[in-house]
């Protein structure tokens, strides 16, 4: 081609050509806004329905440590309320130690504080030495505890608006009220907890009164009336920023005009609630650095179409490159934001794998105390066999001491079978279970229990049928089970002057081991498989092998259940699947 000299030279826009370009950028602006319009509908729902799965979360992790810090002190009054010292402190009047003792008592369990009154109401021993003398005979934990003989909670709130929870149970001496135990819950610690979060959090009992908050204002008030309150929480200062109703959706609740989230759970007890709000703020700034993407990507379309369209755009290239900038300050701050959500989502996972093995070594913490009440039979029934063995060895009867020191061989490799349980307990439930014919695991029982049954004259019948029983379980731990139903039909029929047992083993649709007593009867069903229930005297017994046994049988698929003979005593049942039904039901 020949060169004119006017290559450099700007071409002349052809007729229509600037109208060209305002129809295009016109069209650009109106797909880019139709398109930031419907991006910021759409995820604003989204991330408000995530936001509020966050915050279902957290309050099921509140709700549950509620739970259990309640569940946990409950126990202490039962305890305390049975204890020999301090019936026999007051009894005799003298002091002297109690308050050592709550202190002691304190230090082990945990509690928040512990007050012994006598049955006037005066303080005779606290783990807080500056409330003795004082007197509570007005005090609903004192009242109620009188009227009830089962363990009394009480929410009472104080001139200063702060409320005290108390567990009270009266203390009996030959059916006789000489004094009342109070243990205090501390749930103000939840309350410091919540104070430092980003979400305003209150508890409501059943009546719809607000007993814990992180705005102290809020307490002793319903919730209508705490949103009402004229000033701004301090709490929700800082959860609440200047929230623009971009979400397009209507707010759960209105705090001083801003819109937040509302979430609220049940608390399973007494009738209590959860309450958390949530500000929006955290779904606008997610949804806003999306919104800025599309519209720095539209930007730069914008500022290509420019750029082929028209030459008469290099003017404004200037413009567009200083917003191209911002938006990579903007971009890069966006940036920073996500990786510190990151941060905070690792360190959130780190929480929940230190939740996860504090419940690991509380599950532990209670397989302990069942593998120490189940090594009592075996070593008792060693002392047996040794003394035993001493004898025959006296009278120069070789033979029967060797026997009698293989059976104390095969207790020990029992007992050592019982500790390695806790192997088992750490893996999922039904690794270890085998096909078991239930009639060896009632005659093992039985040879187990043989030196106890030797000490005093029993009865004892089996019905056993003639074809196999075959479970699918854990054969040691079936048999713990029969061995605590054994001993607690021998303990109930230690008053009676002819005690008789009979254990009948039964197959039908399940299979049914029922063992029945003519002792004295249960007096308490309704709390019979609850841990650390029991009748017997202080030293005898903790009150766990019930509980044990129930959960057992539980985790086998079966159930324990119990009721009073018709002609006087206990009836046991353990009902458990027949093997052939699971496999027929499997296929």
């Amino acid at each position: 081609m020949q060169d004119t000299g006017f290559q450099n030279d700007a071409p002349v826009p052809p007729p229509g050509h600037g109208r060209r370009v305002k129809v295009a950028v016109v069209a650009i602006i109106v797909v880019a806004v139709a398109v930031v319009l419907v991006t910021n509908r759409w995820m604003s729902e989204r991330f408000t329905e995530s936001t509020r799965s966050r915050a279902e979360l957290r309050l099921a992790l509140y709700s549950g440590n509620l739970l259990t810090e309640l569940q946990r002190t409950s126990v202490v009054p039962l305890l305390l309320a049975r204890d020999p010292a301090l019936i026999g402190a007051l009894g005799s009047g003298d002091f002297s130690t109690t308050s050592q003792r709550l202190i002691s008592f304190q230090t082990e369990i945990g509690a928040a504080s512990i007050m012994l009154l006598d049955r006037d109401g005066r303080t005779v021993g606290a783990t807080n030495r500056n409330l003795i003398g004082t007197s509570h005979r007005t005090q609903p934990f004192f009242i109620d505890a009188q009227r009830a003989r089962d363990t009394v909670f009480t929410a009472a709130q104080r001139d200063a608006g702060i409320f005290d929870f108390t567990y009270s149970k009266a203390i009996l001496s030959d059916n006789r009220l000489v004094g009342v135990i109070v243990v205090a819950v501390d749930l103000m610690k939840y309350e410091r907890a919540w104070a430092g979060l980003q979400d305003a959090v209150m508890v409501t009992d059943s009546t719809g009164t607000v007993i814990l908050a992180t705005e102290p204002r809020w307490r002793g008030l319903t919730i209508k009336e705490a949103l009402a309150a004229r000033d701004a929480p301090s709490a929700i200062r800082r959860a609440l920023q200047a929230t623009a109703d971009w979400a397009q959706q209507p707010p759960d609740a209105y705090l001083k005009g801003e819109a937040v989230m509302k979430t609220d759970a049940r608390v399973p007890f007494r009738g209590w609630r959860i309450v958390t709000f949530t500000a929006y703020d955290s779904v606008r700034e997610r949804v806003n650095g999306i919104l800025a993407l599309e519209i720095m990507g539209f930007a730069i379309l914008l500022a290509l179409t420019f750029y082929f369209l028209s030459r008469r755009a290099w003017s404004q290239s200037m413009s567009f490159q200083r917003e191209s900038a911002e938006l990579r300050l903007l971009n890069a701050r966006l940036q920073r934001e996500i990786a510190e959500r990151e941060k905070v989502q690792k360190d959130l996972a780190v929480a929940e794998l230190t939740l996860a093995q504090s419940s690991k070594l509380a599950a532990l913490g209670e397989m302990s105390a069942a593998v120490s009440h189940e090594l009592n039979q075996p070593l008792a029934a060693m002392k047996t066999y040794l003394a035993g063995a001493k004898l025959l060895l006296q009278r120069r009867r070789t033979e029967e001491a060797l026997a009698s020191f293989q059976r104390i061989d095969d207790l020990i490799e029992r007992m050592g079978a019982i500790t390695r349980q806790l192997k088992s307990y750490a893996r999922k439930g039904g690794e270890a279970f085998e096909p078991v014919d239930m009639r060896f695991c009632v005659s093992s029982a039985l040879t187990m229990m043989e030196p106890q049954l030797k000490i005093r004259v029993v009865r004892i019948t089996r019905t056993l049928p003639r074809q196999p029983v075959m479970v699918m379980a854990d054969r040691l731990r079936l048999e713990q089970v029969i061995i605590n139903l054994l001993r607690n039909a021998l303990d109930a029929t230690k008053a009676v002057p002819s005690p008789q047992i009979d254990l009948v083993l039964a197959a039908g649709e399940t299979a049914t081991l029922t063992v029945r007593d003519n002792g004295h009867g249960i007096e308490d069903l309704d709390n019979l498989f609850e841990p650390f229930y029991t009748t017997k005297k202080p030293g005898e017994g903790v009150g766990l092998g019930l509980a044990i046994s129930s959960g057992i049988v539980t985790d086998l698929g079966g159930r324990l259940t119990a009721r009073n003979a018709d002609g006087g005593g206990a009836v046991f049942e353990v009902q458990l699947p027949i093997l052939g039904a699971d496999i027929k039901a499997a296929e």
